[in-house]
Formats: structure tokens, C-alpha cells, sequence
């Protein structure tokens, strides 16, 4: 009987590896562009499956889980590995019963991301497996791959995704799950209790588990030689391999699938049977600085650069000497991303235009407002971090200039690593204001729940955190609720906090306009004098023609903030006219 085969993600293909491998436990924060497979994996129901506060507490889930004998698995975006780097190392030392398998993703030339690194140096320093599928069939196999080697030599296993290839559809073969029974929970606190005397005996039992793998690497059959023309041979991994692939078919070529450690032999010995030896790989030159290392010789990031994503055209221009294909529509404007129409983030930040503050921001949809013209933020660093960068401006700076400054972030963003934050800054006794946008969702990553939201990942009913009782709890003694709808109300919540000599919290609440289906009547300007007050707000509905504006009704969202600046009354619901 012929096999089915499907169309799919890799994000998609990787969910159904894992579901195939028997897997029990998915934990997860979303993050793009890993997003999906943790989505995908809450549709199977033999999966138990759940949105995490942050990477860090999906990795002791995973990991607790995969402990406790059954297979789990915990996927994030490249800077979510940061998150969860703590007890990713230390599960290195530990080892697990089950399958533990950690899917990152890395994001080359930034297309959601706020840097370029390059997470096989995460395999690298903490010693785990790694391998890099090139395309959605590799997705579910080395998912299902990963589990198996992550028992057979008890440790965790890293599957590295990049945005093409957790993004691009191709055919997969669709198997069976297959019955892993769940391994009895062992008490051993010298393998799981790493206490210095217990992990010094550990770390032995890493370094001969990695050289063990580093010789079996050199027969596995996800490391292929492709010899074809010997005059060029190229070694190459993921994504890197298919534009290899299209850019010079006639090249021998050495597909990686097991990114760390690597196959010396196998690589020494492709080495020896071409010409020129050529290393294809996206963002740092890891494998290129291992094989030099080796004392063999090789070309790759003096052609390729460092910066941004490869091509066909690019490898190409630079192997082949190809003349680059000149861009279509490169005299086009152009056209940057803005807050959706209705965004209650829009509000906010546009009272913090009027009052002149300074905006230590944070990740999320808000982001958006460093943009011109609202041009409302300062500063943009990870994670929850806006709430420390406001506490370390005020002790550079002092208290005038802090009462001239707001931290803002999401509700999603202030539950991940904003809490401890703003602990801190009331244990040290600073003078910030924090604006935290409570839209009820995880918005820039596509709408994922929250602890905040009231629902799971199932979006079934679960216990909702109540985000002022929290920051009361924290030590705060001055907290405003504020819709951002009203911009009166939000200019003087703002004005007063950032008068008061203590840490002031703003919670700006008001569904994302993208969930929020309350019917409006969209708006109308009759008599604009073109002054172009309402341009400020930066909403995406109104538009200028000529030295006029007008409202184009079907982008109107009807939240009205428009109305409230236009200082001629000039802007009126639709259905008053």
C-alpha cells in the first residue's frame, strides 16, 4: 500500500515526527519562527500540550517530563535559548530517561528576530546533539531521529530550525505513532541532584558521550557524500544545502545532518577526493572554523559573509561569478510594518508623545511604535527588559530624568521575565513609571494565550491572572487601570504616576482589535482643514490626499481615537452623518 503523503510546514513536519515518536509532553513559549509547531502539536490529543511563562519553564517542563519517563518536547525561537540556557546545560549533565528533544529556531536576516545569532554554538558549549533538517520529510525524520538518539545516549537533543525551512511546504510521508511505553520513574539523586560533588562526576560522562557520538557521526546516514564534479566539493547543512543544490548541481557535495560534533573523518576523507573545499553555511562560520581547526584546508566565509540569509543567487554570483539579477521594484517606497487599525497600544503611546516622555520599550506588537511618526520609543533589548533599563537610566541619569521616562510592555512579555523586573525595582526603592499594554493575548506571534488571557492552548477555560493583585503583590502601591481608548484619561494616568516619587504601574487594558469583535461604525472626516493632527496617531485607516485627509472605510476600525484629536471636530462616526 502506498504510503499518504502530505504537504507541509516544517514546523508542521516536525509536530508530526514528534507525534509519530510517541511523544507525551510539549511545553513551549511561542516565538516565531517556532511558533507552529507547538500549535500543531495541541491538535494531537495523545499529547499533552501547553503555553509556558517563558523558555525557561518549558524546559524544566520538558524536562521533568522526559525524567519522569516520558518523551517531551519544548521548542522556542533562537533568543528564547537564551531564556532557557540555565537548565539546558545542566540537563546536559544529567542526561534523561526519555526522550527529551529541544526544537530552535534561528531567524537569518532578522525577519522577526533583534539579533542574527547562531545557535549550534548553544550545541556546541553545552555539549547536546544537534541536527539540521533540509526540508519538511528531514523535519519529521530527524524529529523522530532525535528522540532515538536522545535515549540511546541519555542526553538532550537539540533539532535547529531556520526560518526558510520551519516556513517552506514540502511533501511529507505520513507514518504511524508508534507505542513508546512509559519508562518507570527512577529515584537517582547522583545523576539528577547536581550538587558540585554529584556533577563532577557527571561531566566525564558528557565529554565520553560526545566523542562517542562525534566517531558514530562519520557512518550516520544522515551525513551523505554526494560526489559528482571533484573539482569543487562543498560541505553544507540545511537550508544552505538546497540552494547549493539549485546554484551548482555538478558540485560534489557533503550534506550534514548532524550539525554537532561533527564527522572529522568522513569530512577529512571527502576532503581528500575534491579540489576545492568549500563550506556553505548561514550566519557564523562554525563548521569552517572546525574543519580548519582540523588541519584541513577550506574556503567559506571569506565568499559568503557573515550577515544574513544565503541564496541561489547569491552563491551564484559568489561561486560561479554570475552578474547578481538587478532587484524588481527597487524604485518602489517603502512600506514599513504599523500598529493595526484600532490598536489599543496606539492610545498610549501617542499620550506619551504629548507629555514628551522617554520609552525604555520591550518585545511585541508595540515595538511598531519606534516608527515614525509616532517615534515613541527609546530604547528595545530583549525580553522584559524595559522595566531594568528604566531603573538603570534613573540611577545614571536621576530622578528628574526617570520622572520623564516610562517602561512599557505587553501582558504576555511582563508575565515572561517583567515580574522579577519590577520586583527588583521596588526592592530598590526607584522612581519609574511601567506601562503594562494588557491586550489579553500573545499578539505579534499570532494570538497564542496567556496566563493572562483566561485560556489554554486549547482555549479552553483555565485560571486567569489577575495582573493588578500581581503587581500589588510586588510592592506596588500606585496602580492605574486605564482604557487607551480614552486618551484623556491615559494622558494624565501618565502625568500623575510619573510625578509620584515611587514605582508607579499603569495597566492599560483593552482586547487586541484583532480579537476584539465589538461592532463599530467606522469613521468620516466632513470639513478636514488639513491640519494633520490626526496623522500623529499613526493609524493606517486615515490617509492624506493632497493636503486633506480622509478616512478609507474599510481599513476604520471605529475606535474613535481620531475624533478625540481632531481639534476642528471635523471627524464624526459614520452613522451621524
Amino acid at each position: 500500500m502506498e504510503q499518504e503523503k502530505r504537504l507541509m510546514l516544517g514546523n508542521e513536519a516536525v509536530a508530526q515526527g514528534a507525534w509519530e515518536a510517541g511523544l507525551r509532553v510539549a511545553a513551549s513559549y511561542p516565538g516565531t519562527p517556532s511558533t507552529e509547531v507547538t500549535e500543531c502539536l495541541s491538535k494531537y490529543p495523545e499529547i499533552h500540550c501547553q503555553w509556558a511563562s517563558n523558555e525557561k519553564v518549558a524546559a524544566e517542563v520538558a524536562f521533568g517530563a522526559a525524567m519522569a519517563g516520558g518523551r517531551s518536547i519544548t521548542c522556542m525561537k533562537h533568543v528564547g535559548v537564551n531564556v532557557a540556557a540555565d537548565p539546558i546545560f545542566t540537563a546536559a549533565y544529567t542526561g534523561v530517561s526519555a526522550g527529551m528533544v529541544i526544537v530552535c529556531a534561528d531567524d537569518p536576516a532578522m525577519h522577526s528576530s533583534q539579533n542574527e545569532q547562531d545557535s549550534r554554538y548553544y550545541a556546541r558549549a553545552a555539549h547536546i546533539p544537534m541536527l539540521e533538517p533540509a526540508d519538511s520529510q528531514e523535519c519529521k525524520d530527524f524529529t523522530k531521529l532525535a528522540f532515538e538518539l536522545s535515549e540511546e545516549l541519555d542526553t538532550p537533543v537539540f533539532v535547529r530550525l531556520t526560518t526558510r525551512i520551519a516556513h517552506a511546504r514540502s511533501a511529507v510521508s505520513i507514518g504511524q505513532r508508534q507505542d513508546i511505553a512509559l519508562k518507570p520513574y527512577e529515584k537517582n539523586a547522583m545523576k539528577y541532584v547536581m550538587m558540585p560533588a554529584m556533577a563532577r562526576k557527571r561531566h566525564p560522562v558528557v565529554e565520553e558521550r560526545e566523542k562517542l557520538l562525534a566517531q558514530k557521526a562519520n557512518c550516520m546516514a544522515i551525513n551523505r557524500v554526494e560526489m559528482r564534479d571533484t573539482r569543487v566539493g562543498i560541505v553544507t547543512s540545511g537550508a544552505c544545502y538546497q540552494y547549493v543544490r539549485d546554484a551548482m548541481p555538478d558540485a560534489s557535495t557533503l550534506k550534514l545532518g548532524l550539525v554537532y560534533p561533527l564527522p572529522m573523518e568522513l569530512i577529512a576523507n571527502f576532503a581528500a577526493r575534491v579540489d576545492r573545499l568549500i563550506v556553505i553555511e548561514e550566519l557564523e562560520g562554525l563548521i569552517e572554523r572546525e574543519i580548519k581547526a582540523a588541519g584541513i584546508g577550506c574556503e567559506g566565509k571569506n565568499l559568503t559573509g557573515v550577515q544574513g540569509e544565503l541564496s541561489v543567487e547569491k552563491l551564484r554570483t559568489v561561486l560561479c561569478g554570475a552578474q547578481p539579477c538587478a532587484a524588481a521594484g527597487t524604485d518602489l517606497p517603502v512600506r514599513p510594518p504599523v500598529l493595526c487599525p484600532g490598536c489599543p497600544h496606539r492610545g498610549v503611546f501617542y499620550a506619551i508623545n504629548r507629555l514628551g516622555l522617554s520609552v525604555m520599550g520591550d518585545i511585541g506588537c508595540y515595538t511598531l511604535a519606534a516608527l515614525a511618526p509616532l517615534s515613541a520609543m527609546d530604547a528595545c533589548l530583549c525580553m522584559g527588559a524595559s522595566i531594568g533599563m528604566a531603573g538603570g537610566a534613573e540611577r545614571a541619569q536621576g530622578k528628574d530624568f526617570s520622572r520623564k521616562t516610562v517602561a512599557v510592555l505587553g501582558d504576555s512579555t511582563f508575565i515572561h521575565s517583567g515580574i522579577t523586573s519590577l520586583i527588583d525595582a521596588v526592592y530598590n526603592q526607584e522612581t519609574i513609571t511601567v506601562v503594562i499594554l494588557d491586550n489579553r493575548i500573545t499578539g505579534m506571534t499570532g494570538h497564542q494565550q496567556n496566563p493572562a488571557s483566561g485560556k489554554d492552548i486549547h482555549n479552553q477555560p483555565a485560571p486567569q491572572l489577575n495582573i493588578e493583585k500581581l503587581v500589588e503583590s510586588c510592592g506596588v502601591n500606585d496602580i492605574a487601570i486605564v482604557d487607551p481608548f480614552d486618551l484623556k484619561a491615559t494622558e494624565e494616568a501618565l502625568r500623575a504616576a510619573t510625578a509620584r516619587e515611587e514605582v508607579s504601574v499603569i495597566i492599560a487594558r483593552r482586547p487586541c482589535a484583532l480579537l476584539d469583535k465589538t461592532p463599530r461604525k467606522p469613521y468620516v472626516i466632513d470639513g478636514c482643514k488639513g491640519c494633520g493632527a490626526c496623522m500623529k496617531l499613526s493609524c493606517p485607516a486615515i490617509e492624506r490626499h493632497g493636503k486633506l485627509v480622509q478616512i478609507n472605510a474599510a481599513l476604520c476600525n471605529g475606535c474613535g481615537m481620531c475624533r478625540q484629536v481632531c481639534p476642528f471636530k471635523a471627524i464624526k462616526c459614520g452613522e451621524e452623518c
